[in-house]
């Protein structure tokens, strides 16, 4: 399938990508959760190790401080394995940077020789670099010192004599240690954010489908398609799905009032056109006979007589077709109603007798004895049961029996009128409500059953036709017990006989 991908347009800030800007949110998090989480581990390890530091220095300060010896008892008792053991070998260092430092100092400060070892030089830069030993005598903590770049933590003690002892120990052990935990963590921390790039790329793809098949289905309606719907995904969460669900329904909602405005527009075009070849007619042939009346070719009184006969049937028939298209006017106008109870059962009587009048020799059969209660507008009912009596009288032989009848049932009322005429085709009879249809070319405007179906549809009703070629048609006009109150209906003067 091709996809669509809508570029954005010049001038117009430069669009991201959701799922480029989820991506980069997920990895910015997760970066920002390994930098507190590295910085919390190393500032842990760093004050654990330091500790650890700190409290060996201080050990060794109060085990030379609380002995109470000289540095001259000190070098007398060099055999003592307490002391020999414990300082003798950190005592003569030259390493560059020894991992501790020993040094015994006066009171300025200058390193002093021990145990016949003259001061090495980390014993001498260690001194140098502490300048003041009373003050880091009197400091119940080890202090941070830089020696030859290294930095140490060191605390000091005094002998019996006067003589400063100072103990140091180095941290760079430790620096190394955290570096080489830093630099494991962002490694680690670096690959994480690389898998975590990777599947939320891959997560946020395969959950931001649907919205592609949306901007799809959108870009391929904007180009005609009407019928393209969103798609429901393999495993859909419930927002993207709802979301589907609502554009759904709102564009089987766009398809349904755009076919329906085609279609409006399509029956106003053909309502114009059939509106305008039935007047034309009774027109032409009003404007033929006054034309060969103003020729004086109408002199005989015989055809002036005809002539103004015909006249004025064709101006009846174009009176009674305007009559017709004001009422289907008005009825799309939604003209209020005029309510009150009507007996269905009388109009349905005087209905019958005004087709035997007209036509003594139709058998009718009428099925509406006693009285049924309808609240509805007479005239409007009247219209009805004129146009259907109207079309048996005009489609159907002069012998065929016809049958009117009305009953209640479930609450609603059914009247319906029946002959045994000839039927229509099924063709004919999906079109039997269309304006200016016209079963066959037959007589009449071709509007009677569309003011039919108008005014029952007023009155909250339905109309239905049962019919099949050869076994006559049957009309059934269903009315509801309660008629809505602001349903069109045609007034009382708005009513015509039927063509």
């Amino acid at each position: 399938m091709t996809r669509r991908t809508r570029l954005p347009r010049p001038g117009r800030p430069r669009v991201r990508s959701l799922r480029a800007q989820l991506t980069l949110a997920n990895v910015v998090l997760l970066a920002l959760g390994i930098v507190a989480a590295t910085a919390v581990s190393v500032l842990g390890m760093r004050y654990y190790l330091l500790d650890q530091i700190d409290t060996e220095l201080v050990r060794t300060r109060d085990s030379l401080g609380g002995s109470e010896l000289t540095l001259r008892q000190i070098d007398s008792l060099s055999a003592l394995s307490f002391f020999r053991d414990r300082v003798e070998p950190e005592w003569n260092q030259d390493e560059d940077d020894p991992d501790s430092v020993f040094a015994a100092v006066d009171r300025e400060g200058e390193p002093v020789p021990v145990f016949g070892f003259a001061p090495s030089r980390a014993q001498r830069d260690l001194a140098d670099a502490v300048r003041d030993p009373d003050a880091l005598i009197g400091d119940p903590e080890p202090r941070d010192v830089t020696v030859r770049g290294s930095t140490y933590r060191v605390t000091a003690t005094r002998l019996a004599d006067g003589t400063g002892v100072l103990i140091a120990g180095s941290t760079e052990p430790l620096h190394e240690g955290v570096a080489k935990a830093v630099r494991f963590d962002l490694a680690i921390g670096t690959l994480l954010l690389l898998v975590l790039a990777c599947l939320t790329m891959f997560g946020v793809r395969r959950r931001m489908r649907p919205l592609e098949d949306m901007v799809e289905t959108s870009s391929a309606i904007a180009e005609g398609d009407l019928t393209r719907r969103v798609p429901s995904s393999c495993d859909p969460t419930l927002e993207v799905e709802q979301l589907r669900l609502a554009l759904n329904s709102m564009l089987q909602q766009v398809e349904s009032a755009y076919r329906t405005r085609e279609r409006s527009a399509a029956q106003l075009r053909r309502f114009v056109a059939d509106a305008s070849h039935e007047l034309r007619t009774p027109l032409a042939a009003i404007r033929g006979y006054l034309q060969l009346y103003e020729r004086g070719m109408l002199r005989d009184p015989t055809e002036r007589k005809r002539a103004w006969d015909r006249m004025m049937t064709e101006s009846d028939r174009m009176g009674r077709l305007v009559d017709e298209l004001l009422v289907l006017a008005r009825l799309d106008q939604r003209p209020e109603l005029r309510l009150r109870n009507v007996d269905v059962c009388r109009l349905v009587r005087d209905a019958a007798q005004d087709l035997r009048v007209q036509q003594p020799g139709r058998p009718v059969r009428v099925d509406a004895d006693g009285a049924v209660l309808v609240h509805a507008d007479e005239a409007g009912l009247r219209q009805v049961l004129g146009n259907l009596v109207g079309n048996v009288r005009t489609h159907t032989p002069a012998d065929v029996p016809v049958r009117l009848g009305v009953a209640r049932s479930d609450g609603a009322v059914r009247l319906w009128v029946a002959d045994e005429g000839p039927g229509l085709a099924p063709d004919d009879a999906a079109r039997v409500f269309d304006r200016f249809f016209r079963a066959g070319g037959g007589a009449g405007s071709g509007l009677g059953m569309a003011i039919v179906q108008g005014v029952v549809r007023a009155h909250g009703g339905e109309v239905t036709v049962d019919t099949a070629r050869g076994e006559g048609l049957t009309v059934t006009v269903t009315l509801p017990a309660t008629t809505p109150q602001a349903v069109p209906t045609p007034r009382a003067e708005e009513t015509a006989p039927t063509g």
